[in-house]
């Protein structure tokens, strides 16, 4: 858009242009600058920054104005709206089918027109690739993409005339709007377990946001809120294994057990050798899986 407005600025420096003369009297060089407010117009229309409105009045500037030249060198008969309020007429319904009709058929003849002269555009490039194109075939480009052109100009004016009133009524939509109160929340801050002061250092340096905690910090935190036992005060009463563990106390039960069998061993006890015996004839008489019967009766 920079370099056509630098185009643009040039060409009327140049006074290429003038409203008196003829298409004939045109230079074929000179014809392709006949485009520039319509490329200028197709470009704003792309542009996604900024108020529409703003944007698609710049383009309907854009567009008018090539029209208006066009129709200076008898290119287009494009009437302009503000003439035809001028020019209004009270209208019967009749009148009113007629124009509909009249309207519709002219959209039609448009498009095939358009259609007919995309092809030919598409001929004509061929030809003009060659760099040994003589003039009438480069003047025969020019002016078939002029008219290609006041087409499309035609067509986005129309489609801009429709967006306006959708524009106004979101803009007035807008203001009738208030913007409702919203209520403060408090943002949700995760909580990063490091392993050692090294790593929250490290961490705190790359996420200042975030709060952090080593494991020291994190087991004397569980401490203090009752969760865990206190390494330091000593356990009363029985305690269970988690307990035990969590302390740091071994309890030992088995090693117990064992040493309390030797002594009964050592010592021949006669009871604990009588129910050792029972217990062998027990599986003398009772083997092993006998009592398996599968689910059945």
């Amino acid at each position: 858009m920079r370099i056509f407005e630098d185009a643009t600025q040039l060409v009327s420096y140049a006074g290429i242009f003038s409203s008196n003369e003829g298409i004939e009297e045109v230079a074929t060089k000179d014809l392709q600058y006949f485009l520039l407010p319509a490329l200028l117009g197709s470009l704003s229309l792309k542009l996604t920054t900024g108020q529409r409105k703003d944007i698609i009045d710049v383009a309907e500037v854009y567009f008018k104005d090539f029209l208006k030249r066009t129709n200076d060198y008898n290119l287009s008969n494009y009437e302009f709206k503000e003439k035809q309020e001028e020019q209004k007429v009270p209208q019967t319904e009749f009148d009113k089918i007629a124009v509909s009709v009249n309207t519709r058929a002219n959209k039609i003849q448009r498009y095939k027109e358009q259609k007919e002269l995309k092809a030919k555009l598409m001929d004509l490039k061929k030809n003009m690739d060659n760099e040994h194109a003589d003039e009438e075939i480069k003047r025969d480009y020019f002016l078939t993409m002029l008219k290609s052109f006041i087409h499309e100009a035609v067509d986005e004016l129309n489609s801009i005339e429709m967006e306006k009133p959708i524009l106004e009524y979101m803009a007035n939509v807008k203001r009738d709007e208030k913007p409702e109160p919203r209520r403060p929340v408090t943002p949700l801050k995760p909580i990063i377990i490091t392993k050692d002061a090294l790593q929250k250092e490290v961490f705190g340096a790359g996420y200042p946001s975030l709060p952090t905690m080593t494991v020291q910090e994190f087991y004397e935190k569980r401490v203090k809120d009752g969760i865990f036992p206190d390494p330091n005060k000593q356990p009363t009463g029985s305690m269970s294994l988690q307990q035990a563990s969590l302390a740091g106390v071994e309890l030992n039960n088995e090693e117990k057990e064992a040493e309390a069998l030797e002594t009964v061993v050592e010592r021949d006890d006669s009871e604990y050798v009588e129910r050792m015996r029972r217990m062998d004839e027990y599986k003398d008489e009772h083997r092993r899986g006998w009592g398996n019967r599968m689910n059945r009766s």
